[in-house]
């Protein structure tokens, strides 16, 4: 593997929204510089970078993936990122690792829902942006309303350095501005092109955009500013200095026109990547926290500096193991070396390490300051881990994956597989941070959690492929309880009689509410040795379990004080069992008398929406017995915080969806149980009821 120094790199995110052409665009580099002799297609599922069954199948990227190529004495390292919704945390996880990013937009649709999110990530970490307007040879494409749509939506700093020449079908090549020169594509989707004068029907257009450029530029930089003043212009190398200067500090984002499928206008994008986008260290010093009393620290992007790495992602493979992909900051690590993770305070033994081409591995013996490569097989290692020298350790902030929004119950198709599901998607938890798995103590049911229908979907597929597993998908049971809201007294007493020893437990207790959230209590008020204390705790114990299926509905009782205070026994026939038994006797007869009520779960949601979705959703979840908190502006978004019941959100995923035009995210957590309103409580007695009859059946 050839040695680059770290200003001869580009590691550089592709951005967008679902279906706006990044892996296309991926293909089409590694195509012009070489890397393929054949220029892959999706819809051929023969691209380096979409090589999961998954991927192939669906058509569309489910995770982030690398492939790099040479390009002029640089290696560009292409990170080619999903634009779904369901997968667009592993987008951030590409965007946290790169130094700049290409923003993919079609040329037909404009800005859609994802280009804003993944815009937010980039701005988030700070990334210079170059925008590509791709797809400009599909019918109903037009390089200026795309180019409208981006200076509405990112502000004018969004400058076209090239511009078309023709559309749709007539799309043949670019005029760039800078150089001042056409590029003329021949229609084999070869990528080869001839310099030619710039057309006659573009000569005002091109002399206008270009006078446009110049002043952008020479805007953002005092100096230049005064060069312009006094010369009326700038040459072409200041031309391409103060661009790469504004890029860099965020003031421009270069616009380029694209078709990857037809290969048109890829050179000068590969160009513009070398020109104007920043190297490692052009982007300067990492920073990160010390670990031990969390003060700033920082890292400069030198091969001779203290190694330190992040850990990005992390991908399973049945066969191959644990597969973990990292980009190094600052120092060198070497393979077959000992590298220490910060993280979990221990120590991993380096087996090959290797830059990935897609699925591809290609072995190298060190990796540098400013290089992104992978390793299998460690051990202790995962996403979100930092490596560092254990004399000068530093922890990197951790990627803010998004919270799972949908649940679904998992069980296995064949009985006895339990076992092989949990420890298949333990594995998967490994590369996907963005799904949680549980088991719900009171249901019995496992939850997987996902970023939507698709994600959970994905998952199941996977493990059916990777694992040999097959499942079930339902909708998780609601974990209701019960309470009481009436103090009640009642007697338990078992007594049974048979030729030899009896059984004898005989005990009085009083039942009354206590206030939400405080789950039970047991008071011991016999005086005088009515119940001798050593049958006290089966008396407890009988109650204990009793509770954990109420009178109502089945569901486990909680929020209550139990005082027992009187009772009998037997010198003979008394036993623990026996006691435990009238406990549980007791305590079902005091319930009935108590006033019980069923509970249910209720969410503290947030929800962002649009503004011009927001009376919508505000009334969608009035419907749904949501209590409004609170609404707060959030640049064009609104957040709106409510308190609702976790039984009308089970399907709320869809619905934002469709309410916002798929615009809206929401997340949720546990906030406390409250009482059903009586009709609702009915219906899901006589459920419970009727599923209870079914199972004696």
């Amino acid at each position: 593997m050839k040695d680059y120094d770290i200003k001869n790199l580009r590691n550089v995110a592709l951005i967008g929204h679902g279906a706006s052409g990044k892996t296309s665009l991926a293909s089409a580099i590694l195509f012009d510089t070489g890397v393929v002799n054949r220029l892959g297609r999706v819809e051929e599922g023969n691209t380096v970078t979409d090589y999961d069954p998954e991927e192939i199948e669906r058509g569309i990227s489910l995770s982030t993936a690398l492939c790099f190529s040479e390009w002029k004495n640089h290696k560009i390292t292409i990170i080619d990122t999903p634009g779904y919704a369901n997968f667009i945390s592993d987008a951030y996880a590409g965007i946290r690792v790169a130094d700049s990013a290409v923003v993919l937009i079609c040329g037909v649709a404009g800005v859609e829902v994802q280009t804003e999110k993944v815009w937010k990530f980039a701005d988030k970490e700070g990334l210079p942006r170059l925008i590509v307007i791709n797809k400009l040879d599909r019918e109903r494409a037009s390089f200026s309303r795309a180019l409208e749509s981006v200076t509405k939506r990112f502000g004018r700093g969004v400058v076209p350095i090239a511009l078309p020449i023709g559309e749709e079908k007539e799309f043949r090549g670019v005029v760039d501005l800078i150089k001042n020169k056409a590029y003329l594509y021949s229609d084999d989707a070869s990528g080869k092109f001839e310099e030619k004068e710039i057309p006659d029907e573009l000569a005002s257009l091109v002399e206008e955009k270009r006078e446009n450029l110049i002043e952008m530029v020479a805007e953002m930089d005092e100096e230049l500013m005064e060069k312009f003043f006094d010369a009326g212009t700038l040459s072409e190398e200041e031309l391409i200095a103060g661009l790469k200067k504004a890029v860099l500090e965020g003031k421009i984002f270069p616009v380029l026109p694209l078709s990857a499928t037809k290969n048109i206008g890829v050179e000068q994008l590969l160009s513009a990547v070398i020109d104007y986008l920043p190297s490692p260290a052009d982007r300067g010093e990492a920073k990160g926290k010390n670990p031990e009393d969390g003060s700033e620290m920082t890292r400069k992007p030198s091969p001779d500096e203290p190694y330190s790495a992040f850990v990005f992602k992390t991908m399973a493979d049945p066969f191959a193991g644990k597969i973990t992909l990292f980009r190094v900051y600052s120092g060198t690590i070497k393979a077959d070396s000992t590298i220490y993770n910060v993280n979990k305070k221990k120590n991993e033994k380096l087996g090959s390490l290797f830059f990935l081409q897609g699925k591809n591995q290609v072995a190298t013996a060190m990796v540098k300051a400013g290089e992104i490569a992978g390793v299998a097989k460690l051990k202790e290692t995962a996403t979100n881990d930092t490596l560092a020298d254990p004399n000068s350790p530093i922890i990197y902030p951790p990627i803010p994956f998004l919270k799972p929004s949908i649940s679904f119950a998992i069980k296995p198709k064949a009985r006895g597989d339990e076992e092989k599901i949990s420890n298949a998607l333990n594995r998967l938890l490994e590369e996907d941070q963005t799904f949680t798995l549980e088991r719900d103590p009171q249901t019995k049911e496992l939850i997987i959690s996902g970023q939507g229908q698709l994600h959970v979907e994905v998952i199941v597929a996977k493990l059916k492929k990777k694992f040999g597993v097959d499942v079930l998908l339902a909708q998780p049971k609601v974990p209701y309880r019960e309470t009481i809201t009436a103090k009640a007294k009642a007697q338990g007493k078992y007594k049974k009689q048979t030729g030899g020893r009896g059984q004898y437990g005989d005990c009085w207790i009083e039942i009354e509410p206590l206030p939400r959230g405080k789950d039970f209590e047991f008071v011991d008020k016999i005086f005088g040795g009515a119940i001798p204390k050593n049958f006290i705790p089966a008396i407890e114990k009988g109650i204990q379990e009793a509770r954990q299926t109420g009178v109502l509905a089945g569901y486990p009782v909680v929020d209550f004080k139990v005082t027992l205070f009187d009772g009998s026994y037997h010198v003979v026939d008394s036993s623990e069992l026996a006691f435990k038994i009238a406990g549980s006797l007791a305590f079902k007869k005091a319930m009935e008398q108590a006033k019980p009520v069923l509970l249910e779960p209720i969410m503290n949601v947030e929800i962002t929406v649009p503004e011009d979705a927001l009376g919508d959703v505000m009334g969608d979840l009035n419907s749904r017995r949501g209590k409004i908190m609170g609404v707060e502006a959030q640049g064009e978004y609104q957040v709106i915080r409510a308190q609702v019941p976790m039984a009308e959100m089970l399907s709320y995923v869809q619905d934002l969806n469709s309410l916002t035009g798929g615009r809206g995210v929401f997340e949720m957590e546990f906030s406390h149980y409250d009482e059903v309103p009586a009709h609702i409580a009915q219906k899901i007695i006589e459920e419970a009821q009727k599923a209870k009859e079914e199972e004696k059946e």
